[in-house]
């Protein structure tokens, strides 16, 4: 009784192995028949790829044979353009050929035909030569002469008149040009004097300027250079120096000490130094404003520096770097109106002449002085060329130094430019004039470039060449001793003969 629970718990569990296992082999077979239709579809799907490629893999085939015999119909083709176009270039060339032999025979043929014509002409010169008694020579100049003895009057006419109009053509262009420079520059003429004078607000600063015994105005003189004028007006002492810049020094130092009020020698020494020290600085300012003013920027600083110093230099009264400034305008005007190098111009006239600068202190000509202190700063050889050439004294090279000079004299040599009055600038020209007219064979003369030149017309049955020349030294000497004018004044002698007609 006690065995029988046993036994069916153990009946019981048998009774569940066997069912898990039948249930477990159902379960197996329902999954192995899914696999196989798995595998199936599978394979089904596979021949469908696999069928696919092979109908894509037929159809491309198909097109890339198409492609390759349109390839290959379009290589044949293009074969036979380029065999027929070697064809015709073989036609052409053979052609070309032939056309070479024609050309090589008929120049062979001209050669031949040029070298019978000379024989012919040979033969025919010399039987002409051989009828007539005389050579080819002989008979071309016999033609001329007979051909310019019967046309000479005509030719002589035609030259005539042909030399009078370009002539009055050309004076009327250059009047023109030089009319209308001067007509665009308008400047103010302020003449320079050889004296300065300070107005004083007493008589009483006189007695410590001139200083216990003259020692304090002594002690300026001879520091400063100049000659102080202190007697010539109650309320006013005057400045004598030609040397504008020692001038300028010194009533720059005086007006110092006058207004501190403290006058001795050692004070005197101390302005005196200083207003030079101002002066200089005054001069390097004024260089460089002249050189912004015209636009000549391309000189180096020590010629600006030097520049500079020709504000307080003159030239018979005129002040030179106002004079310098002026004719770099009219130089920078002749030069656009006649096609020259306009900078050039300018430049060679703006330092033309830098030489009076230093024309006290260096021996030589301005000219020659300007050139080496130019040189020596390695300014541009066309700029030396153009100034140097302004007084004649090289010749001229290039058009701008033309240009240069006759800048220099439209500035320097009109009426007021420089310190004449109008009664002595035209009573001078007149004197120069009646010193020409008095010496025998002397037709005419006229005195140009503001008295610088004059020109004397001789009749020329009078006065031979040779005596042309001794006249002309002849009147230079005359005007030497019987006139006063600085500088020089060029004598030119004219005799010429003139042949005039009227046709009727």
């Amino acid at each position: 009784m006690h065995l029988f629970p046993y036994l069916l718990a153990g009946a019981g569990l048998i009774a569940g192995f066997i069912l898990r296992t039948l249930y477990m082999q159902g379960k197996r077979g329902s999954l192995e028949l899914e696999l196989k239709k798995m595998e199936l579809a599978a394979k089904d799907e596979a021949l469908k790829i696999i069928e696919g490629a092979r109908h894509n893999a037929e159809s491309r085939e198909r097109e890339i044979k198409m492609m390759a015999r349109e390839k290959e119909h379009e290589a044949k083709t293009l074969e036979m353009r380029v065999q027929k176009r070697e064809d015709m270039l073989d036609i052409r060339q053979e052609e070309l050929n032939r056309e070479a032999d024609t050309l090589k025979k008929q120049a062979d043929d001209i050669r031949t035909i040029k070298e019978n014509i000379k024989n012919i002409e040979a033969r025919v010169m010399l039987e002409l030569e051989h009828v007539s008694r005389m050579s080819i020579d002989e008979a071309r100049d016999q033609l001329m002469s007979i051909t310019a003895k019967r046309y000479e009057d005509d030719i002589a006419l035609r030259l005539q008149k042909l030399e009078q109009s370009h002539q009055d053509r050309f004076e009327l262009r250059a009047r023109e040009i030089l009319t209308s420079t001067m007509q665009r520059l308008s400047t103010s003429t302020v003449q320079e004097h050889v004296t300065s004078s300070i107005t004083l607000e007493n008589s009483d600063i006189k007695g410590k300027i001139i200083g216990k015994e003259g020692r304090n105005i002594k002690t300026f003189e001879r520091m400063a250079g100049v000659e102080l004028l202190v007697d010539e007006s109650p309320e006013t002492i005057v400045i004598s120096a030609f040397d504008p810049v020692r001038r300028q020094v010194a009533k720059t130092a005086l007006e110092a000490l006058i207004s501190d009020g403290r006058i001795q020698p050692a004070r005197i020494e101390e302005e005196i130094a200083k207003a030079q020290e101002n002066i200089n600085q005054t001069m390097t300012e004024r260089g460089e404003a002249a050189v912004y003013e015209t636009g000549v920027l391309q000189l180096p600083p020590g010629v600006v520096q030097i520049l500079g110093r020709l504000a307080y230099r003159t030239s018979y009264g005129q002040n030179v770097l106002q004079h310098s400034v002026e004719t770099a305008y009219i130089a920078a005007m002749l030069a656009e109106e006649l096609g020259a190098d306009v900078a050039i111009a300018k430049a060679g006239a703006l330092v033309h002449d830098i030489g009076k600068a230093l024309d006290h202190e260096v021996e030589g000509t301005h000219v020659n002085i300007g050139m080496r202190i130019l040189e020596k700063f390695g300014v541009d050889t066309r700029i030396i060329d153009a100034m140097k050439s302004h007084h004649n004294e090289y010749p001229h090279e290039s058009l701008e130094s033309v240009i240069v000079q006759v800048a220099d004299h439209i500035s320097g040599g009109r009426p007021g430019a420089r310190r004449d009055s109008v009664e002595q600038y035209v009573k001078r020209l007149a004197d120069l004039e009646a010193i020409t007219t008095k010496f025998p064979g002397v037709e005419r003369s006229y005195a140009l470039q503001a008295g610088r030149e004059i020109r004397v017309f001789v009749t020329p049955e009078k006065v031979s060449d040779a005596e042309a020349k001794k006249l002309a030294r002849d009147i230079a000497v005359s005007i030497e001793r019987e006139l006063k004018y600085p500088g020089e004044i060029k004598v030119t002698l004219i005799r010429e003969n003139r042949v005039t007609e009227f046709a009727r």
